[in-house]
């Protein structure tokens, strides 16, 4: 075994995502990267790491890895139940694991993806300058194709440890489990619709779909009416707000296609978008519309507390 962590078991999905590809959009590539950007950074930031490092992206729980040296980590994201061989672990708080030690993330009670990090990152070669797994683009990842993680893959980490454990302030941790609040732009196609359906959009409370994945959440509930027919495809952006046919918003998120002929209503707020990624169907969600300069000054002070580049802190 290499240094650095195996796979014992890979769970429902895990992925390694640094915090994206950029500059790419007009090749049609997409920027990948973590769905819920609070949590991603929020665990890098603990450990101390720069916040592009690579860290394992779960989906709902069952990953299990060992490791084969020293090593400081940390989990953020949905809550789940979290042990160490047989010690049971927070969320939201670094810790150091010796070798041999095997962690166990266990299925999500509320939110919908869990992020595993280690001091220094995963050491993950590049592709097109990131190391962010799309399946749909068969880019990034382990083998750079874009596969998720399998049983018996090994990572590569550096050793490390910490002498003082850090967590998160409670004022920081989110709460998965309680309905979401959500701030939109009004953007794009906006004006195209009806006082009628902004305001069926804005006074509606919707849930997320099954269907939902990293390309995009689709919501259930109140339908949004479109008059004006078909668009020429266009650019979309992440947390684009579309519209088809049937008016059940779809909400795009980092695996998106680059374009899209469906109307948009609006974009997302960025520090809102991983409430989005992070709710089940079985949870509200609310829309409020916010103007753009409120959600370029709450994302300029998102970005800048966690050290995020301007050039990295777009939505891609």
């Amino acid at each position: 075994m290499s240094n650095g962590v195996i796979v014992v078991s890979s769970g429902m999905q895990s992925l390694i995502q640094d915090f994206g590809r950029f500059g790419y959009l007009a090749s049609g590539i997409t920027r990948g990267g973590p769905v819920d950007e609070h949590a991603f950074l929020w665990a890098n930031r603990l450990l101390g790491n720069h916040f592009n490092c690579a860290q394992i992206e779960c989906l709902l729980g069952g990953l299990e890895v060992e490791f084969s040296q020293p090593t400081a980590f940390v989990v953020t994201g949905a809550e789940v139940p979290l042990t160490l061989d047989k010690q049971q672990l927070n969320g939201w708080q670094t810790y150091t694991a010796e070798a041999g030690q095997r962690l166990k993330i266990g299925f999500a009670s509320a939110g919908v993806r869990s992020y595993l990090a280690v001091a220094g990152g995963f050491q993950v070669a590049p592709k097109l300058g990131s190391c962010a797994t799309v399946t749909r683009e068969q880019l990034g990842g382990l083998d750079g194709m874009g596969k998720p993680l399998q049983d018996g893959d090994e990572i590569a980490c550096k050793a490390s440890s910490i002498a003082v454990r850090r967590r998160i302030g409670w004022p920081y941790k989110p709460n998965y489990s309680r309905a979401a609040t959500v701030g939109v732009v009004p953007a794009f196609q906006f004006d195209d619709f009806s006082e009628e359906a902004q305001a069926c959009f804005e006074q509606g409370v919707y849930t997320a779909s099954q269907q939902s994945d990293r390309m995009g959440v689709r919501l259930q509930g109140p339908a949004v009416a479109y008059e004006h027919g078909g668009l020429i495809s266009e650019g979309i952006s992440i947390g684009a707000i579309q519209i088809p046919p049937d008016g059940q918003p779809i909400i795009m998120l980092n695996d998106r296609q680059t374009l899209g002929g469906y109307p948009k209503l609006g974009v997302v707020s960025a520090i809102d978008l991983g409430k989005v990624a992070q709710t089940r169907p079985d949870q509200d969600i609310r829309f409020t519309f916010i103007d753009q300069q409120t959600a370029q000054q709450q994302a300029r002070r998102f970005y800048r507390f966690f050290g995020v580049k301007p050039m990295a802190g777009g939505r891609g």
